[in-house]
């Protein structure tokens, strides 16, 4: 007991830890302001919205799958050359001369379709919540965005390999990007690179894969969970118990007045 004192009094742990331990409501909403992690959070939270089973943490599990992501990717990028050349077979030695090579490829493979499960299931658990509606529905509009981006993700992941589904799978895409109104042959020019096929294609779709995308979902999801605490946390129905601790409150506060 004495050393936890020694720590917790040190001026070390102070300037980590500027609040004592919680013990009423103000002191629990200091640590939580002026904490770098727990601050996202909003001070106070409706109780039934800390049950697993309104939002089965769909939203933490695709942040989450994004993490293992960067983890993995960053890895597959010490071995990957976006060459025409030499990307199929870096992949290769990859999967057969790389140690654990295999698992963090498979692993960021399966995390891609994981965080693509997860956004479209949190997507549907806010709809049918009534999340979206407002004053969320700009967040809402955040996250359509968050889901056009994680699309992307997967797609211009499945690009690099450069294999024959690659191939194809980018024959198609420039056609769907060409059908675009307007600018769609500026839009096919601008993912195609040229008038073929080729390594200036595989050059762009690498850029977005590994920096523009990511950065861009960084930004958002960093928007969307700063929303999340300035809407008022996550949306819930209003219940009987709910409007009984509202009344608790508000007596309570004209109790200290």
């Amino acid at each position: 007991m004495n050393l936890i004192k020694w720590i917790t009094s040190s001026r070390f742990w102070k300037s980590w830890f500027r609040n004592p331990y919680p013990r009423d409501r103000r002191s629990r909403a200091m640590v939580i302001l002026n904490s770098l992690a727990l601050h996202l959070h909003p001070v106070r939270v409706p109780k039934r919205a800390t049950k697993v089973t309104y939002t089965w943490g769909l939203g933490g599990l695709a942040t989450w799958m994004f993490m293992i992501l960067t983890f993995t990717g960053v890895f597959l990028m010490w071995y990957y050359i976006p060459t025409t050349e030499d990307a199929y077979w870096t992949i290769v030695k990859l999967e057969t001369g790389v140690t654990f090579g295999s698992f963090f490829r498979n692993l960021h493979r399966w995390a891609a379709h994981a965080m693509v499960i997860a956004v479209i299931a949190h997507m549907t658990r806010v709809f049918y919540t009534g999340s979206y509606k407002p004053p969320r529905d700009f967040n809402w509009v955040i996250g359509v965005g968050l889901l056009l981006l994680t699309l992307l993700l997967s797609f211009s992941g499945y690009l690099l390999p450069w294999d024959q589904l690659a191939y194809w799978a980018i024959a198609v895409g420039m056609e769907m990007g060409g059908a675009t109104p307007f600018i769609g042959k500026q839009v096919r020019m601008a993912l195609l690179g040229g008038f073929e096929i080729g390594q200036q294609t595989l050059i762009r779709w690498y850029t977005l894969h590994v920096i523009f995308l990511p950065l861009a979902t960084i930004f958002l999801m960093a928007t969307h969970f700063w929303r999340v605490r300035k809407d008022g946390n996550i949306s819930t129905p209003v219940y009987e118990d709910d409007e009984e601790e509202l009344r608790r409150v508000a007596e309570e506060r004209r109790r200290r007045r």
